[in-house]
Formats: structure tokens, sequence, C-alpha cells
């Protein structure tokens, strides 16, 4: 079970104000990311940028979630709906990407290269990992799994970035229009099965420092 109880109330609202932030720069980078990704898709009629940029959408509502949650008094309060919110969006993005990959694979749509494309799917591979990571530390310290949970679904953006990357360059240098569709289907599957972990609350095990009190020396300083 996750438990945020040994901490200090000083170190928890250091805790919280932190996932705000990370939640904030989450919702922002990905609405920037949405913006250009579905318009340099619809440009080269690019089914995989499109997608993309609706994944960015997805991004944009868990992170909101989260927000909502650590807004009110008592965060752990909302814990329950968030993490079923966020369980939602996941179940969402991977019927997203079932159903229009099928469609693209069916009537094989071809999309033009992109340059666009592929440099935001570079900068994405190297963004939200980093992103994810912070918060992930931050939602196992202080016990929060649906901040947990929505640093899968920011590391889900990294797999998919990277799926998208790997398909804009096979399409363009190879010609191999359907590589990032097939590659989309395999984070698909891995979508339902991090939606299946929220909605039970199970997003991520807790380390033993966690549930033990013990802390790093360097967090007395934070």
């Amino acid at each position: 079970m996750l438990t945020g109880a040994a901490l200090t109330p000083v170190r928890r609202d250091v805790l919280r104000r932190r996932i705000r932030l990370i939640v904030a720069g989450t919702i922002t980078y990905n609405v920037v990311e949405a913006l250009v990704a579905i318009t340099a898709g619809a440009l080269a009629s690019s089914t995989a940028l499109i997608a993309f940029g609706l994944d960015s959408i997805v991004e944009v509502l868990s992170a909101a979630v989260v927000a909502w949650q650590f807004s009110a008094r008592d965060p752990e309060a909302r814990e329950r709906i968030a993490l079923r919110l966020i369980g939602v969006s996941f179940f969402a993005l991977a019927a997203y990407v079932f159903i229009d990959t099928g469609v693209s694979l069916a009537f094989t749509r071809e999309a033009e290269p992109s340059t666009v494309g592929i440099v935001l799917a570079a900068v994405s591979l190297l963004f939200m990992p980093t992103l994810s990571w912070l918060e992930r530390r931050a939602g196992r310290e202080l016990g929060s799994a649906s901040a947990i949970a929505d640093s899968k679904q920011t590391l889900l953006c990294a797999y998919l970035s990277a799926a998208l990357l790997a398909g804009l360059l096979l399409n363009s240098l190879l010609g191999l229009w359907w590589a990032d569709s097939l590659a989309a289907l395999a984070i698909a599957g891995w979508a339902i099965k991090e939606g299946i972990d929220a909605w039970r609350g199970d997003a991520c095990a807790v380390p033993v420092s966690a549930l033990t009190g013990e802390r790093d020396h360097d967090h007395d300083h934070d």
C-alpha cells in the first residue's frame, strides 16, 4: 500500500509543490506538442503525427487530473477518483491507437516525409523521460499512486515519441509507411496494462524507504 505517513509536514509540502510544478510543465509542453504535431500531421497527411498530437491531449488531461487532486487541501481524499480518471485516459488512448492503426493498415494511407515531425519526436524523446522520472520520484516518496500513474502516462508519451521517430525516419529514408503503425500497436498494449494498474490502484511499488521512514540525507536540504 502506498503511504507517505513517515514524512514531515514540511517535506510533504515540498513534494506537493514539486509535483504541481512538474504537472504544470507537462501540461504546457504537451499543449505546444499537440498543436505542432496535429498541424504538421495535417500538412503531411500523417496519421502517426496526428495520433501523437492527440496523445499529447490525453497527456494534458492526465496531468490536469493530478493538478486537480493536488489543488485540494487534502489531496489523498481525491486519490481514488484521480486514479480512475487516469486509468480511463490510458484506455481511451489505447482504443484510439488500435482503431487508427487498423484503418491506416487497411487502407494503406501513406504519409509525406515530415522534418518538423522528426524534430518534434526527437525533442519529446529527450524531454518526456526526464519529466516522468522527476514526477515518479516525488510520487514514490510522497506515497501518491496517482502521481506515479501520471508519470507512467508521461513515460508512455516518450515511448510513443520513439515509435513516431522510428516510423517517420523509416518512412522518410526507406519508404516503409507501415512501420510506425506496428510500433503503435505494441504501445497500445502497454497502455492497457497501465490503465488496469491505475484503475486498481496498483500504479507502482513503493521503495522500502517510503515505508520505513528512511530518507536520503540530501532530502533534508531540499
